[in-house]
C-alpha cells in the first residue's frame, strides 16, 4: 500500500494506526551535498519537495525486496542533517499488507502496479490551512531545518497544496481523508489474509 500526501497531511499517523509494517520514504532521500539536488526556482534553497530530491529506484528496489523475501536493508535518513546515518533491515515476516508512506510515494505508483506489487495507492488531503499548521509544529518540534526555512517551505507548500494533491491523484492515488484511508487499509489487509488463507 502506497500512501502518499503533501507535507503534514497525517500519512505518518494514518501509517501508526493502521497497525500494519511501514516503510518510510522519507528515509530514501538524497543527502545534502548531492550534486544532483533540485534548488528552489529563484532561491539557494534546496527543493527538498522536488521529486529529484529523492531516489527512487532504490526505494523501489527495497519495496520489490520486501515483497519477495519479506526483509530489506533500508538507510536511516537525518532529516536535520540532510545525510543518511546509517542503515538497518526492515522485516515485515509473513504480513500480508505493508505501508509505503512518504510525499513521493504517487511517483511510483505506475512503476509498483507494472511489478504485480501494488495492492492500493492513498492520497491524503486535509486542507491547505490545516496541514500547514501541523507541518510547521511537527518540523519546529524535531528540529529538522532553521525556522526561516521553515516558514518560507511552509508558505510555498501551502499555496501549493493544491496542485500537489492534483499531481498524485493523476499518477494513480485515490484521494481521501484519514478515516477513509484507515478504512481501506483494514479492508485491504482483511481481503489479503483471507486470499493467503484461502490459498495454503
Amino acid at each position: 500500500m502506497l500512501l502518499c500526501g503533501p507535507s503534514g497531511s497525517g500519512k505518518s499517523l494514518v501509517a501508526a494506526r493502521s497497525g500494519l509494517p511501514v516503510l518510510r520514504l522519507d528515509d530514501f532521500y538524497k543527502e545534502g551535498d548531492d550534486p544532483t539536488l533540485p534548488l528552489v526556482r529563484g532561491s539557494s534553497d534546496i527543493d527538498w519537495d522536488h521529486p529529484q530530491s529523492w531516489d527512487a529506484d532504490v526505494a523501489v528496489g527495497a519495496i520489490t525486496r520486501l515483497c519477495s523475501s519479506g526483509s530489506a536493508p533500508v538507510p536511516v535518513y537525518d532529516i536535520a542533517l540532510s545525510a543518511r546515518t546509517g542503515e538497518e533491515v526492515l522485516s515485515i515476516g509473513r504480513t500480508p499488507l505493508f505501508i509505503a508512506e512518504g510525499i513521493f510515494a504517487a511517483e511510483i505508483v505506475e512503476r509498483l502496479r507494472d511489478l504485480g506489487v501494488l495492492a492500493d495507492a492513498l492520497c491524503l488531503s486535509r486542507g491547505p490551512v490545516t496541514t500547514f499548521r501541523r507541518r510547521f509544529v511537527r518540523d519546529l518540534r524535531e528540529g529538522r531545518k532553521s525556522v526561516p526555512f521553515l516558514l518560507r517551505r511552509g508558505w510555498r507548500l501551502m499555496r501549493a497544496e493544491r496542485s500537489i494533491v492534483t499531481r498524485q491523484v493523476a499518477l494513480g492515488a485515490h484521494p481521501c481523508d484519514r478515516d477513509e484511508a484507515l478504512g481501506r487499509l483494514a479492508a485491504a489487509a482483511a481481503s489479503r489474509r483471507l486470499h493467503r488463507q484461502t490459498a495454503v
